[in-house]
């Protein structure tokens, strides 16, 4: 990652040939470099031209111009890096665009690192860090709700939710040293009653906002759910129906499955991290006893189990014992009947003690809407406006809000017991702290390194 002061340029459009791809260029020098590889049409100097104006040009490499260009200047701070930026279009070819940025990067500017305009963003106070966090996930959204969950009007939101409730905890504060530093003067403008109103209204918003991280885990980084059940009752078949393709193979004989395998699936509006898994029996096999024990691995990690019984089939003793067995994990279980299309064979009382039983068909795909509803139904609050409310979405996030959360509930005790005020006072630094933390006012490096690390060179 370039240091903040250097000029820095990449390829923002993916990789392959295309009809148009964007080269952009962030920092101090960003117009004069620009200038020294594209020449106007109109033969005014580049530097001239006023901001998010297009331009036609000519891009010149070796003395010589190899494309024709546009080429719009955003000027500091009013760009997306807080820095003079130009961005070109040029012709999409592959080798093309390849040497637009050679010609860029011989006149002074440097590689690009992966998300190194977003993170400039930030660094000049463009961007907070939960909606640098949100671009990155936009960027890999796998599904609308995603995309809601992440686009311009929720991170801006949770933002402005955040910023609000670190500006309380600083007002706070501050009334709280007044009365600390200056006990006979009675500068504070608050009353010990109105500033514990004040403690305990933050202290909720707080936990209405926590609240909300059930349904953003959900929805983006997604529910960890195995398949599992029996051999041969169609775990494989529903993997393949959910995935809408053939990842698993699927056989006639029983113990086809013998590791686990694993994919990422939208379910409506949830995301799931789904994983089909060897059949649960006693093996004889060293390899299906790997496969076994990976599975019991998998099922103890997850947050929802999906299993499956071969509904053509009255249930044995063994599935008795395994469905035994499920009660005992403490996480929710949705159980599977699959092949309902074909004459059922387990009655239904037989099942009475597990909440959620659903008819299923891997070979026609019945009753995969109504899990769908199900699974949205367990995991997210359906009263929540996705892309409109304020809406945790990462463990990052929820980890930061609660440590903020739990300073506050020390501080909202001590002030309440009626200890010295200077005792609330450094819990209550320690949750505005908290708070810095979670929009990047003050943040770990390492942390930032972290989230700019999944992002694409060019964003």
């Amino acid at each position: 990652m370039n240091k903040i002061g250097t000029t820095v340029a990449a390829i923002s459009t993916p990789p392959g040939k295309g009809g148009v791809a964007l080269i952009r260029v962030s920092g101090p020098e960003a117009i004069e470099i620009v200038s020294r590889c594209v020449v106007l049409r109109s033969g005014k100097p580049l530097c001239s031209l006023p901001a998010r104006q297009a331009a036609y040009g000519d891009v010149i490499f070796e003395g010589a111009p190899i494309d024709d260009v546009i080429v719009t200047l955003f000027r500091a701070p009013h760009s997306y890096t807080g820095e003079d930026t130009a961005e070109i279009s040029c012709h999409g070819g592959i080798l093309l665009t390849k040497t637009v940025l050679t010609a860029l990067l011989a006149a002074g500017a440097e590689q690009a690192g992966p998300g190194e305009f977003t993170r400039r963003a930030l660094l000049s106070g463009r961007l907070s860090l939960t909606e640098a966090e949100a671009i990155g996930c936009l960027l890999e959204a796998g599904s609308t709700a995603q995309i809601r969950l992440s686009a311009a009007p929720a991170r801006t939101e949770l933002a402005r939710a955040l910023g609000e409730l670190h500006d309380r905890l600083l007002s706070l504060l501050s009334t709280l040293y007044a009365k600390i530093d200056y006990p006979d003067e009675d500068l504070a403008d608050l009353t010990d009653e109105e500033i514990i109103g004040h403690l305990t209204a933050i202290f909720d918003r707080m936990q209405m906002l926590r609240k909300t991280y059930r349904t953003g885990h959900a929805i983006n980084e997604g529910i960890p759910t195995v398949l599992c059940g029996r051999p041969n009752v169609g775990k494989s078949s529903l993997y393949n129906r959910l995935a809408g393709e053939e990842l698993a193979i699927v056989t006639e004989l029983a113990g086809t499955t013998r590791d686990v395998l694993s994919t990422t699936l939208p379910l409506g509006s949830v995301m799931l991290r789904l994983f089909d898994t060897a059949g649960l029996r006693e093996a004889s096999d060293p390899v299906e006893q790997i496969g076994v024990s990976r599975s019991r691995a998998r099922i103890e990690e997850c947050e929802l189990l999906l299993a499956v019984l071969d509904a053509s089939q009255p249930l044995s003793d063994e599935d008795r014992a395994w469905l035994e067995e499920l009660k005992g994990y403490g996480k929710p279980v949705i159980l599977l009947l699959n092949k309902s299309d074909l004459p059922r064979a387990i009655q239904p009382d037989a099942l009475s003690t597990f909440p959620h039983v659903l008819p299923v068909s891997a070979a026609t795909g019945e009753g995969l809407d109504t899990l769908t509803a199900l699974v949205e139904q367990l995991f997210t609050d359906e009263t929540l406006r996705v892309g409109e409310e304020a809406i945790l979405s990462s463990a990052r996030q929820y980890a930061a809000l609660s440590r903020a959360q739990e300073h506050l509930a020390t501080s909202l005790s001590a002030f309440s017991a009626g200890l010295p005020a200077d005792a609330a006072a450094s819990d209550l630094e320690l949750a505005l702290g908290a708070m810095a933390e979670l929009d990047g006012r003050a943040v770990n490096e390492e942390i930032i390194a972290d989230i700019f690390k999944r992002f694409c060179v060019g964003k």
